[in-house]
This record gives structure tokens, sequence and C-alpha cells, in this order.
């Protein structure tokens, strides 16, 4: 318990240090907060001694006067209001944008395996739900917390001042005030962890089903799905529930205190009275004391549990920030250009631990060729792709480019000498030319026109409606696949890569973009270092090299030619069944080449 607790503090610490850039202002909010105790608990004091000393006394003038007075501190304090609420909300909110920037910055510095283990709607939580509760840290929380409890020993001060009796019979409720804080404390700490984890939940199921609709709708499953989602729905619905049935006992019974406490006054004050050990003055004042008293009271308990659910979020953005799960990027070296030659030596990596996707590979690729690499699903082409990206470090071996070991190279100098071309496309929402440079100011809109034309994408995108400044859906969802995979090589096109990998980039293609596509990719490795992964063996006939993969290791390695020659081979096998329909060609082919 101990040790929780210092870590607590710490973590606290930790909290306050993210408003350093705005020491300035977190001062402000501090000494407003200090001068708006006193400020308060003066128009009631000033009350009391206009009704001792100037209505009693038929002193007109001097009443006018204390009156001006009264209003004068009243618009003082709400000035001061003003400016401190203003001061914390200005905080807290500068406090957060630059958080979510630096989680933002940090996310996309991380490994794909940490998207691998983590559900996006865990992350978007952490991005924007928690990094907003750490907002009340600062606008409702710590500074509101101290300028509460100065207000609390300004009025119990001010109070004994003017009558320690009336005062001390006003305590007498205190106990019970004390033990109603501290279980509605507690409670609502409990409940809020739970509705914190329940949004969680809800968010990282929101972002699957919404993601996947087009799989859920495919296959029915829309009951299956409302059902678990409206279960989800009930326990986040009955956290805050359970959370707001305490604050519905707790405001009453604080009510209850408060009116007890100011019954025992008025019947304590109103005999001080007339025995005159109270002054009339004192007893119309005390009822704006206690309603001053009790006030911060009964919300410093809710503020207590809004900086612990502050501290709660607080620590789940930290870990975010603390995971070391990124790529370390210790390369100096930053080239403007690449020969592109490709070299794996003795290469080993697990995506999970001792579970090799590959073992043992090694290949070289000249600069300028082109190797296709094919293999069943789960033999390592895709992983190939995405340690040669540093997605991905591999467990041992080398990997070389221009015989430098990868690592050597800082990584955004590398990656940006590198295009991938996926089969699935992701378009973002925006028009086409900023998904084709991806808001790049230095790629210019002629450079994007050359290079569509070049593509041969040139004429379909002047065919959508505003060309170029069309407005592509969110996933490209209004254009067809043929469309998005040419708008793809586009992008890929104008960043003018040194190394140039295609992941099955065709294999969604019906066969009349296809062709289209193939001039596409042929336009794009002229002149290039090429990885091309296909399941359709027609589109790397032409390639360099063709490596087999199985379970990863290579089983074959040659040019198309040499590799139908190998009797009884891997890719003969694979070749004649992709081509069964003119299987007496193929095999006419296989004969010639053969003699």
């Amino acid at each position: 318990m101990a040790q929780q607790k210092k870590f607590d503090y710490q973590l606290f610490g930790r909290v306050l240090a993210l408003a350093k850039p705005y020491r300035k202002i977190f001062i402000t909010a501090g000494v407003l907060a200090v001068v708006l105790a006193p400020v308060a608990t003066l128009r009631p004091y000033l009350i009391k001694v206009m009704v001792d000393d100037y209505i009693f006394q038929y002193d007109v003038p001097g009443m006018t006067r204390i009156a001006m007075l009264i209003g004068a501190v009243l618009i003082l304090n709400v000035i001061l209001q003003y400016a401190f609420i203003y001061a914390t909300n200005w905080l807290g909110q500068s406090v957060i944008r630059d958080l979510r920037v630096n989680v933002f910055k940090h996310i996309t510095s991380l490994k794909l395996s940490y998207f691998d283990k983590t559900p996006i709607g865990t992350s978007t939580t952490r991005t924007i739900n928690d990094i907003e509760t750490i907002n009340t840290v600062f606008s409702q929380g710590v500074i509101t917390i101290i300028a509460d409890l100065l207000t609390l020993f300004a009025v119990l001060g001010i109070m004994l001042f003017t009558s320690w009796k009336l005062t001390l019979v006003c305590l007498t409720v205190m106990p019970l005030l004390i033990v109603a804080t501290y279980i509605f404390k507690e409670k609502v700490k409990a409940s809020y962890q739970v509705v914190r984890t329940q949004i969680s939940r809800m968010n990282a199921f929101l972002q699957e089903r919404i993601s996947g609709m087009r799989i859920v709708q495919i296959f029915n499953a829309e009951e299956q799905e409302m059902d678990k989602f409206k279960v989800i729905n009930r326990e986040y619905t009955q956290a805050n529930l359970n959370a707001i049935l305490y604050y519905a006992i707790f405001f009453p019974v604080v009510e209850i205190i408060s009116a007890a406490a100011l019954g025992l006054m008025v019947w304590y004050g109103a005999r001080g009275v007339i025995g005159g050990d109270v002054t009339l003055g004192a007893l119309v004042a005390f009822p704006i004391f206690l309603s001053m008293l009790f006030r911060p009271m009964r919300m410093l308990a809710d503020k207590f549990n809004t900086l612990q659910m502050g501290l709660v979020a607080a620590d789940r953005v930290f870990d975010v920030l603390d995971s070391d799960r990124h790529i370390e990027n210790k390369g100096t070296l930053e080239p403007t250009k690449l020969e592109g030659v490709l070299e794996f030596q003795s290469v080993d990596f697990a995506y999970i631990a001792r579970e090799y996707v590959l073992k043992d590979l090694s290949f070289k690729v000249a600069a300028g060729d082109t190797l296709a690499i094919v293999g069943s699903t789960g033999s390592g082409k895709t992983t190939i792709i995405n340690i040669l990206n540093r997605f991905y470090e591999i467990n041992s071996g080398k990997i070389l480019i221009d015989g430098v070991d990868i690592r050597d190279y800082d990584l955004h100098a590398l990656r940006h000498r590198m295009a991938i071309v996926l089969q699935d496309v992701f378009l973002f929402s925006g028009s086409v030319l900023e998904n084709i440079t991806l808001r790049d100011s230095a790629i210019r809109k002629e450079e994007v026109i050359n290079a569509a034309k070049m593509i041969g994408a040139h004429a379909f995108i002047m065919k959508l409606p505003g060309g170029y400044d069309y407005e592509v859906m969110e996933r490209g969802a209004t254009l067809s696949m043929g469309q998005r995979q040419l708008i793809s090589f586009v992008r890929a096109l104008v960043f003018d890569p040194d190394i140039l990998i295609l992941d099955e980039a065709t294999s969604s293609i019906d066969p009349e973009t296809e062709s289209v596509i193939q001039h596409a990719i042929e336009t794009l490795i002229k002149k290039r270092t090429s990885i091309i992964i296909a399941h359709r063996l027609s589109t790397i006939r032409h390639a360099d090299n063709i490596m087999v993969l199985q379970k990863g290791e290579i089983l074959e390695l040659g040019p198309h030619q040499e590799l139908l020659q190998i009797e009884d081979g891997h890719y003969r096998e694979l070749y004649e069944m992709q081509f069964v329909e003119g299987e007496s060609e193929s095999k006419s082919q296989i004969s010639r080449i053969s003699n």
C-alpha cells in the first residue's frame, strides 16, 4: 500500500511537470487562488458589520458606504473568479494539446507489433478520452482543490473571529460530513475506474466492428454483433449509473447535514442574541458563512475523485509514452540516392519467440534487378518486406543495402528511398491529390499529373468529379479496387523511390484492369531495384529472378525459364496449376525449353 502511495505521488509530480512550459499561468492561477479566499469571505463579514455598526445605529451615510464597499468586493470577487476559471481551463487545454501531439508522435514511431497486439479503439481511448480526463487535473483538480481549501480555512477563521461559540456549535455536525465524504470518495473512485475500463472496451468494440462492417453485413452477423454491443453498452451504462447513484445519495446527505448545522446555529444564535452573547449581525452573516463552508466541503470529495481519475488516466497515457516498443533509430547515414543492391545474410526472424518465420535466409538482388517472391500463405513473403523496411527487427543475421547494414541508415532517410504498394490499398479522407502526395508540400501538382500519365491513371482521375480534387471517402470506399490500386502506384512513383516493393498488388484486380496495372508495374520497376510478391505467376515471368519460399526457407531461386526446367520443381508445379486451361501450350513450352 505504501508503495502504491509513493507511486501515486510520483505520478502526480509527473503530471504537474507537464505544466512547466506554462509555469507563468500556473503561478498566476495559484496566486488567484490565494487572493480569492479572503476576498470571498470578506462580503459576509461586511454584512455583519453593516448590521451591527450602521443599521442599528441609524447611520444612513455609513450604511451607504458599506453597501458600496460590499458591491465593490462582489465585483472584485466576480472578476477574480472569472480570471481563475479561465486561467485553470486554459492551462489544462494547453497541457493536453501538447500531450496529444506527443502521444500521437510516439504512437506513429511504435513497432507494428504494438498494433498487432493492441486494439485500435484502445489507442484511440488513450489519445482522446484519457488525455481529456487529464485536463481535469488542472481545470478542476489540484489548483481548485487548493482554492477550496484556502476558502475553507479563511471562512473558518473569519467565523471564529466573528463568534467562536457559534462556530463550535456549527462544527458539531462535521464528523458526520467527514464520514459521508470519505465513503462517497471511495465509492465514486471505484465506480469511475470501472467506467474508464468500460469506455475503453466500448471504443475497441466499435472501432473493430465499424471497420469490419462489410464482413458483418456479408455474413448477416448484425444481430449477433448487436447482442454483443448491447451487453457492452449495458455494462457501460450501469457503471455510469453506479457513479450517479453515489452522487444522488451524497449531495442530499450533505444538504441534510448543512440544514442541521443551520438549525443548530439559529437555535443557539437566537438565544445568544437574546442573552447578549451573539450580535444580530453575526446571526445574519452566519448562514452565508455556512453556505460558503459547506459548498467547498461538498465539492472537495468530488474534486479529489476527479484528481484521482485524472491520475488514473495519466498513468494509462504515460504507459503508452513509456513504451520502448519502437524501432531504434541510431543510424546516421542519410543517402539522397541508393544504388539498390539488396542482400540478406543468414537472416532469422520470429514474431513470437522461437517460432521462426524466416530461417537462415540468404539471397542477393543486384541494383536495378527485379526479384519475384512466390510461396504459399505463411511462407514468409510479406515478412521479408516488413523487416526490409524495419517495421520489425530481425533476430539474427544481416540485411545490407549497398553493402551497408540497414541499421546504419537513418530510419526516415532509409524509408524515404523505398516505396511499397500493398494489396489492400489504404486511402485517407481527402482529395485524390492529397492521397497521392500525403500532404507533402514539396511535391507539386505537375509532378503528380506527370506520374499519373506515366502510370496510365490520368484518364480515369480526370473522369472523376473534380479530377485530382475529387474527395475520396474513408478508405476509398467510393472507388473500385483497380482505381485505388492505380492511385497507390502514382503515389509510389511520385516519391521516386530507389527500391520498390509490390505486395500482391494485382491479386484483387479483374482481368480487364490487370493489363493497365501491368503497364503501371512495368513503368514503376524500370531502372529500380524491385521486389514483387505475387500469386499470379503471369505478372512475374519477366522478373530477373524468382524465389520460391516455403516455411521461411528458399526452395528454388532463379529466372522463370530456368525454374521451369527443374523436374518436379515447386515453381513448375505452381505454374502448371495456374495455367491448367492452357496446359498443352504450357507443356509444349516446357518441352521446347528442355530441348
